[in-house]
């Protein structure tokens, strides 16, 4: 993982964010209506919805609509009913990208996402062709600017709430977790006061794609791009070992 910021990444993402706050509330809106209605509305209760809700501030998405996303979910069982859906492929140069969906038309979906991997160059694959090269774990990321005590204190704080891993990196600090152990960890982080930039579940790259060449590159960011705007994709992954250029 030498060289990839994760800080850096995910800023990236909250700026494209900021730019297009309404769709990224829409997507985290429609997580909290699956979470809702598979585990009620009672964060207390309901673990998932309560790790969507800590997402959902984490991207800057108010109280009140939070709140109000709950309530619609909860009082409206004629809502529409998404599934999810994840497609697998390959982009420039045998990169990987998982691509995961909630869908209430999974023909609109599966095209949607075969386009945006063709227009780059790549192709979707079978399920299973690329997953095995990502382990899927609880992150946990914090700015360096946000927390200034020693890091030695985060890091004790962390494996004592279970952590698996603790790494130092140049602009952040990152905490790993068990998928199973991430709710009870991040909760005591919380409890703890600790100032997360994200914490999510999520699936994390065993080693990273470098592309050189221009015509790559062009390509692999217009396949990304084509499934961020896609209101039926909730998160992509990828191997690719993005350039501080295209980070920031």
């Amino acid at each position: 993982m030498s060289g990839h910021s994760k800080f850096a990444n995910i800023k990236h993402k909250k700026e494209k964010n900021d730019a297009s706050k309404g769709k990224i509330f829409t997507k985290l809106g429609r997580e909290i209506a699956v979470a809702v209605k598979e585990g009620g509305a009672d964060p207390a209760s309901n673990g998932k919805l309560k790790d969507i809700i800590a997402k959902a501030k984490s991207n800057n998405m108010p109280n009140d609509t939070i709140e109000r996303s709950i309530k619609k979910a909860a009082g409206d069982a004629n809502a529409d009913n998404y599934e999810r859906v994840t497609y697998e492929g390959y982009g420039p140069n045998g990169s990987a990208i998982i691509v995961e969906c909630l869908t209430d038309n999974k023909n609109r979906t599966a095209s949607n996402v075969r386009n945006a991997f063709t227009k780059g160059n790549g192709n979707v694959g079978t399920p299973g062709c690329v997953s095995f090269m990502f382990d899927r774990k609880g992150q946990i990321l914090i700015d360096k600017e946000e927390w200034e005590k020693d890091a030695d204190e985060l890091m004790m704080l962390a494996l004592d709430a279970g952590a698996e891993d603790f790494s130092e990196e140049e602009d952040s600090y990152e905490i790993i977790t068990d998928p199973d152990a991430f709710s009870e960890v991040r909760e005591k982080l919380e409890e703890a006061g600790i100032p997360m930039a994200q914490a999510e579940v999520t699936m994390l790259p065993q080693t990273f794609v470098e592309l050189t060449d221009a015509t790559d590159i062009k390509m692999m960011n217009r396949t990304l791009d084509l499934l961020d705007e896609d209101d039926d994709v909730q998160e992509v992954y990828h191997n690719w070992n993005m350039p501080e250029e295209d980070e920031e």
